[in-house]
């Protein structure tokens, strides 16, 4: 009896802990999405608990904030697109032709982050979602480049789930030299989300040093990533951020192109030889990627094809695929069936669409027009997956002219021609826009 009486002050207490927080991230949006922001760059993937199944730290924030910001908003063709996916995913869970871990990848990596996507903006403005993510990715990318000099990673000392940990904690190398990965577990996943990230620092409203400097650190340390696909992502998302994005000065797309220029000089030779002294490893990569095509015979219309691991297409053993499908379409398309991926990727589509006309373009438009090359190349590993899929939400969100944000503010600024690349408050008088 005198046992039962602290555990049961514990419990009160922890429920009561847990009270004030859900009310302080309803009382401070802002702050809230600060939090998420540090803890999806901050807090690896294998920090989290098993309930049923494995739950991320970043998973139970964002399913958190969705509950506790929870806004009615326009539904959009985008959203119609993924809920039928659901729907059916779902159902072929129940007939046994889409396994449990694909199921729950899907709803946890994908959906869950598409839909605080879709609801952020409810409560967040988005020039501080902007700022947000700018500033937390420029930090990350600081600390990748001293975790590349210094060869010390500390994300790895914190401990987790031991399944997870043993997965995504070792450190990579190529060419003898350590690849920076931060706390993203891998480092094709953290070059892809500073790739993302470079469309939100083009898109501040800060003067030209900081926003120059944010995008050097993000350059760089995307650079000591040494991933193609994040190099690739990269350039293309600063190219069309920086000659698509409303308000963008003329001075800053001049000063961009001029480091560029230098900065490939520079770079270029340092890839060159690390992918040299890679040799094999490097190119047996690219090769792996070409042969994964293979998998293409084994596609359903709806659901996995089984166990293709042990069967022989050709002159290619499928078993040697087992490992890793570093493709996200086409393990999409094996975890789902045809049909389960045109609907999804037609969501991922509908937010790249959003970049084409100027009154719906938004840096999460184009940091997911930036990442479509990476969609055949590499998986949506660790916490890249929900990154990708909150700035899907986002972009889908993000369209003025799709309801986005329906406010006085944006009717004003509209009507008096600002060339801000966002709408203004819900309230007040709309701000001038500084050129930078």
């Amino acid at each position: 009896m005198a046992t039962a009486v602290p555990i049961a002050l514990l419990a009160i207490g922890g429920i009561a802990a847990v009270a004030i927080v859900v009310f302080a991230l309803r009382l401070m949006p802002r702050a809230a999405f600060v939090v998420w922001a540090c803890v999806l760059f901050f807090v690896p993937l294998w920090v989290g608990v098993n309930v049923g199944f494995y739950w991320a730290a970043i998973t139970l924030l964002t399913v958190v904030l969705i509950l506790v910001n929870w806004s009615v908003v326009p539904l959009r063709a985008a959203d119609a697109w993924v809920a039928v996916f659901v729907v059916i995913v779902v159902g072929l869970y129940g007939f046994g032709t889409v396994d449990l871990p694909s199921l729950v990848a899907a709803l946890l990596e994908w959906v869950i982050p598409y839909i605080w996507g879709r609801v952020v903006l409810a409560r967040v403005a988005p020039e501080w979602v902007t700022s947000t993510i700018a500033v937390v990715a420029i930090v990350a990318a600081a600390l990748a480049i001293v975790e590349f000099v210094t060869s010390f990673n500390p994300f790895v000392l914190i401990p987790g789930s031991g399944v997870v940990y043993e997965t995504w904690s070792p450190l990579q190398e190529r060419g003898g030299v350590l690849r920076a990965e931060g706390a993203w577990g891998h480092s094709i996943a953290l070059g892809a989300a500073l790739a993302m990230s470079s469309a939100f620092v083009v898109a501040t409203r800060w003067r030209l040093f900081p926003k120059i400097s944010g995008v050097v650190l993000i350059a760089v340390a995307t650079v000591f990533t040494f991933s193609r696909a994040g190099l690739l992502t990269l350039v293309l998302t600063l190219v069309l951020s920086t000659f698509l994005i409303v308000g963008v000065s003329t001075r800053f797309r001049v000063t961009v192109a001029l480091a560029g220029v230098v900065g490939a000089a520079i770079v270029i030779p340092v890839i060159d030889s690390v992918f040299g002294a890679a040799g094999d490893e490097a190119g047996g990569s690219a090769d792996y990627r070409t042969d994964l095509l293979v998998l293409l015979e084994q596609v359903q219309l709806f659901g996995n094809p089984g166990d293709w691991h042990s069967l022989v297409s050709g002159d290619y053993y499928l078993g040697y695929f087992a490992r890793s499908v570093d493709n996200a379409l086409v393990l999409t398309l094996l975890r789902y069936g045809y049909i389960p991926t045109l609907l999804i990727m037609a969501a991922v589509v509908c937010a790249a669409l959003m970049a084409v006309r100027r009154s719906t373009r938004s840096p999460a438009a184009l940091a997911v027009v930036g990442q479509l090359p990476s969609l055949v190349v590499v998986a949506l590993i660790t916490q890249y997956s929900m990154f990708l899929w909150f700035c899907v939400g986002l972009a889908i969100t993000w369209a003025r002219d799709a309801g986005g944000r329906d406010t006085a503010a944006d009717d004003a600024l509209l009507r008096g021609g600002g060339a801000g690349a966002f709408p203004g408050p819900t309230s007040g008088a709309v701000p001038q826009v500084r050129r930078t």
